[in-house]
């Protein structure tokens, strides 16, 4: 038995899918499709208690999508903003008959109303912590002869490092912003911190600058400046001006970039730091919606290196991406390669594994959760052990599938699923009756049924053999949508349909329909965002031979 629907659950749905109308969808279409549904989920076609209270709500909702689509202003401010411009204060006061254009021009203003009155409750907080771990016994350990001592069984694990930093925006002004941050370190024992405050203004749409005075333990007062002018559309520049207060005494410092697109999705890099750091830098950055790769050449002192990495972006919804980089300079060489996945809506977890000459190995966690990050860089050993380098590449593989499979799967599929399928047992249900008196007017026409269908995850590929079929039937959704011996559905995902639901979050999805026109048996596979019109001559099953 299904569970009552919650007004949240209704409320999350989209008005289009749920009329089963293009978005492009005519006053007529609108029309047909309301009157479909309003006889399909009238209360008093049901007697059961239980079914005439979920009809009504239904019915309800879709009375209340047609009222949204069916008048031209609140249908251009849904197609704009969605639900959240219905819900605007300030709309009972605009005037009918206006364009789009129009609407768009108030929703902003309205909008920025909104926005002031909420302007000293905007903060932006972003932060960062990192800590260091000292794993070095696990490989490294001492000789035979020191292995007597106290407590030398164990491989001693520390954590020798620690940073904290902490931001914070106050927007004072439509144009200026007060910035707030603040950050502690501490490695062996020692440590310190400083606290920052800048005051940022936008002097137009094509540059803002920035005044920044800073305070610490472990140096003096800072005072700094930074620039950003956009020159042309292609180019921009940024400076930042420094002066460093110690006991050694004042330390200026100036870096400069100059940027330019050389591209539409490359971007080419020229930077001239002077101070205690001095260096020129160059690189190009090509990112593009499947890649992304660098390469860099700085000349400095003390420090002089070549750098080219390449990053591949996998086309899933978990944004899963690998990347590796090589960097080679007067401190050595370094060989770095790693993966990060989102793992939910507002977090993505990534490792990587660090191989240098003469820095040794190391694993690298992070884990960026909205706008915080955590950072753990875990050093493995001094030397280029092979142990190290299977352990540090495979120890996170492991730990992940494990955590995915165990717990991260489950969570989610608890978490995206029910709401929606619940709706979708009720409206099943209340497709019943409706379905029966459907399929009987058909057959006396010889027109179309719905043998069966099928929607989700579907495995032809024999190569692909060991992975899980994951389909629903949708047999009864689809013959409640047959009209006059046609079936027709939109360009768009088929998971909003009344009766579906997404049975495979995230993965490649088609429905298959068997159905029968004419007597005459007819089958049709398509894309999850694929139109669909039947009967077709094409799908015609041939049983000649």
């Amino acid at each position: 038995m299904a569970t009552a629907l919650s007004e949240e659950e209704l409320d999350n749905e989209d008005y289009y899918s749920l009329l089963n109308v293009r978005r492009e969808a005519s006053s007529e279409e609108l029309k047909a499709a309301y009157r479909r549904l309003c006889m399909l989920y009238h209360p008093d076609k049901h007697r059961d208690p239980e079914l005439k209270s979920q009809a009504e709500r239904l019915f309800n909702l879709v009375h209340q999508a047609y009222e949204v689509l069916s008048d031209p202003q609140t249908r251009a401010i849904y197609d704009i903003y969605g639900k959240r411009g219905l819900e605007m204060e300030g709309w009972e006061v605009v005037e009918r008959r206006r364009t789009p254009a129009e609407i768009r021009e108030e929703f902003e203003r309205l909008q920025r109303e909104r926005e002031e009155r909420r302007l000293q409750q905007r903060t932006n907080p972003k932060g960062t912590i990192s800590v260091g771990v000292d794993a070095t016994d696990l490989f490294d350990r001492y000789d035979e002869e020191y292995e007597d001592v106290s407590g030398s069984g164990f491989p001693q694990i520390e954590i020798n490092k620690m940073h904290i930093s902490q931001s914070i925006e106050a927007p004072l002004t439509a144009t200026d912003t007060a910035i707030l941050s603040g950050s502690l370190s501490t490695q062996n024992g020692n440590g310190g911190g400083s606290v920052n405050f800048a005051l940022r203004r936008v002097t137009s749409a094509k540059g803002w600058g920035e005044l920044e005075f800073g305070a610490g333990d472990l140096q003096g007062p800072l005072f700094g400046l930074k620039l950003f002018r956009n020159l042309t559309p292609r180019c921009f520049v940024t400076t930042n001006c420094a002066l460093q207060f110690s006991s050694r005494g004042i330390r200026p410092g100036l870096t400069t970039v100059l940027a330019r697109n050389l591209d539409k999705n490359t971007v080419g890099y020229l930077q001239w730091r002077w101070g205690i750091q001095s260096a020129m830098n160059t690189s190009i950055v090509r990112d593009t919606k499947t890649s992304h790769f660098t390469v860099a050449l700085q000349l400095g002192i003390p420090h002089s290196f070549a750098l080219i990495s390449y990053q591949h972006k996998f086309q899933d919804d978990d944004q899963t991406r690998v990347k590796g980089s090589l960097k080679a300079g007067f401190f050595g060489t370094v060989l770095e390669y790693g993966a990060e996945r989102k793992i939910s809506r507002h977090s993505v977890l990534g490792a990587a594994v660090s191989i240098g000459v003469p820095q040794g190995v190391s694993l690298k966690v992070k884990l960026n959760r909205a706008s915080q990050t955590y950072f753990f860089p875990i050093h493995l050993t001094d030397q280029l052990l092979p142990s190290a380098v299977f352990y540090a590449t495979v120890g996170p593989l492991v730990v992940y599938f494990a955590m995915h499979r165990l717990i991260i799967k489950p969570y989610l599929r608890a978490w995206q699923g029910p709401n929606h399928v619940i709706l979708v047992l009720w409206q099943v249900r209340l497709m019943q009756e409706s379905v029966r008196r459907i399929i009987e007017a058909e057959e006396s026409r010889m027109g179309l049924i719905i043998v069966n269908a099928w929607y989700g995850k579907f495995v032809n590929d024999k190569s692909r053999k060991s992975e899980k079929v994951k389909v629903i039937d949708v047999t009864v959704p689809l013959q409640c949508l047959v009209k006059d011996s046609k079936l027709i559905l939109t360009e768009a995902s088929k998971a909003g349909l009344p009766g579906f639901y997404d049975p495979c979050v995230g993965e490649e999805k088609n429905l298959k329909v068997l159905y029968q026109f004419r007597g005459v048996l007819h089958q049709v596979m398509v894309l999850d965002s694929e139109a669909l019109r039947i009967p077709k001559q094409s799908h015609r099953i041939d049983t000649d031979g």
